[in-house]
């Protein structure tokens, strides 16, 4: 089980442990965004500190509509007390946790500001 909170921007926020596969992990303050269908969204900049390698580039389409180019980078998350290997967009904006990352888990959350945000594998 994990948890988080919601902040005073009413966004459900999580810690996510990341880093390059076989190294050394970061936590990150990533927002929980049900519309991102992938697995996480990083910064470049935090990309470019943890060393993650580049794996493919990739089409998505954003909330308005358009379509722009992501560079997807391969890396280790703990996910669940389990370490898990995901893809990881990048991007200009604060890291995202996607629906492929909460894949096969309930999703609580409390919508209110400091609210609790429970995350727990389905059985």
């Amino acid at each position: 089980m994990m948890f988080g909170y919601v902040n005073q921007n009413c966004e459900a926020t999580i810690k996510v442990a990341v880093g390059r596969i076989g190294s050394a992990k970061i936590t990150v303050d990533a927002i929980i965004d049900t519309g991102f269908t992938s697995f996480l969204s990083l910064p470049y900049s935090i990309i470019i500190d943890l060393g993650l390698p580049w794996h493919y580039r990739d089409v998505g389409t954003l909330g308005d509509g358009s379509e722009v180019f992501f560079d997807i980078y391969k890396a280790s998350v703990i996910w669940n007390g389990q370490n898990r290997i995901v893809d990881v967009a990048a991007s200009d904006a604060v890291p995202l946790v996607g629906m492929s990352l909460l894949h096969g888990f309930n999703l609580q959350i409390e919508a209110v500001e400091e609210g609790r945000v429970i995350i727990e594998a389905l059985t």
